[in-house]
């Protein structure tokens, strides 16, 4: 069916070198095997940024391959459709005319398709007697034929590209998520002027990224994340290491306290056999008061240190202490470690000794210390000296008169009369 010659456009269409371009290569490349020309489709699909088509002209060409009578575009069988514009614009989704024509002059200028015009510029096809085809005209399809290694090689690069990107995208969010959890372990250890440093140059790098930012600029943000991860995990490893070099840090502590409340014992029994024993035996009697205490002290360690802390219910923390999430990483709190972020900041904000902070964390624990911080904060306008009042609630349940649930159901409980106060006013 497909002549061998050269054929012009009909009518006023000018024949320009790129056609002729096409026309040489689709001679050459007759004896190409066959392909499935859907997967033909689909590869011209992938590759349409580099071959510089439209969609709707995709969608004209989908329309021409349907017109192909065998699934397997072949030489042998003939190249050429020839559907009038009515059929075409049916199968193209109802396409108007002007733009039907308009988009099949861009499949032809693409190298996509030929031309093949009749005499009279009609597209038809004469027959043998015995029913076979022997002459079209049309359009043929014999460049998608030729063209078949390049455009599969075009659609390949595509995908690669595309896989490419994704996982950079996929790369630069697993760095903001764990640069994101490790300035929150920072900020919960109450280095905070740490955390706001790295902080500062996290927001700095992500504000540099944009829904279309191109590949090489991404890149460039994953280098910079990277290398902002490793520093910030640098700095944890460091931390970790001095730990363990000084010893198992929550030992360290609570024997450190025990050292204070055993000192405070010793100072507390000199001054009792000053007042009640006679003054021979006071000049005696310090002397062994100390290895006394001393020895007893292992023994009141033990329990401290498997000690189970109280755990408040956060959903209570948070309705009887809703101002705490203004602190919070976002300024919501999705869990224990986001209130312990924001309690560092209150602590650092409200000038919190750091010796108050570690009393109240022997006595009640991360999450309990954390609690109490909350409320001291939803009353901070009553409150002189926050760090002054921790202390007082330290002492106070040292000597089991303070419990961290009744404090938080009262603060609810004042929370819902003042509403109720100020709904009926």
């Amino acid at each position: 069916m497909d002549s061998t010659c050269v054929t012009t456009p009909f009518g006023r269409r000018a024949m320009s070198f790129g056609v002729l371009a096409t026309q040489f290569a689709a001679q050459k490349n007759k004896k190409i095997e066959a392909v499935d020309k859907w997967k033909l489709y689909r590869s011209v699909c992938e590759a349409r940024p580099l071959l510089g088509v439209t969609d709707r002209s995709l969608a004209v060409l989908n329309a021409l391959l349907s017109f192909y009578p065998k699934n397997e575009l072949s030489s042998e069988a003939g190249l050429v459709v020839f559907p009038s514009n009515t059929q075409l614009s049916l199968r193209a989704h109802g396409m108007a005319e002007q733009t039907l024509r308009r988009h099949l002059s861009a499949l032809v200028e693409a190298g996509l398709i030929i031309r093949k015009d009749s005499p009279n510029g009609k597209r038809y096809a004469r027959k043998h007697r015995g029913g076979e085809i022997s002459e079209a005209y049309g359009f043929s399809l014999a460049p998608l034929l030729a063209r078949k290694a390049e455009i599969e090689e075009l659609a390949e690069r595509i995908v690669s590209e595309r896989l490419d990107l994704q996982r950079l995208r996929e790369n630069i969010s697993l760095c903001r998520r764990d640069i994101q959890k490790l300035c929150e372990m920072i900020a919960a250890s109450g280095e905070v002027e740490t955390f706001e440093g790295f902080q500062t140059r996290y927001n700095a790098i992500a504000g540099s990224l944009g829904r279309n930012s191109k590949p090489a600029e991404l890149r460039e943000i994953a280098g910079f994340l990277a290398s902002l991860r490793a520093e910030v995990t640098n700095y944890l490893e460091n931390i970790e290491k001095s730990e363990k070099t000084g010893g198992n840090d929550c030992q360290n502590e609570r024997l450190i306290k025990n050292s204070e409340s055993e000192s405070i014992s010793e100072r507390q029994d000199l001054r009792e056999p000053a007042t009640v024993a006679p003054a021979s035996t006071a000049s005696t009697q310090p002397a062994y008061v100390a290895p006394v205490s001393a020895k007893a002290s292992p023994q009141s360690t033990k329990p401290v240190l498997h000690k189970q802390f109280f755990v408040p219910d956060i959903v209570l923390v948070l309705k009887a202490c809703p101002d705490i999430s203004l602190y919070a990483p976002g300024g919501t709190v999705t869990g224990w470690r986001d209130l312990e972020v924001a309690t560092s900041v209150i602590k650092t904000m409200f000038n919190i000794s750091q010796s108050a902070y570690q009393d109240a964390l022997v006595t009640f624990g991360r999450q309990g210390t954390a609690a109490i911080l909350a409320c001291l904060l939803q009353k901070a306008d009553q409150i002189s000296s926050l760090g002054g009042y921790l202390r007082n609630l330290t002492r106070k349940a040292q000597e089991g008169g303070f419990d961290v649930q009744t404090m938080l159901l009262a603060q609810l409980r004042g929370r819902k009369d003042t509403m109720e106060a100020n709904m009926l006013s």
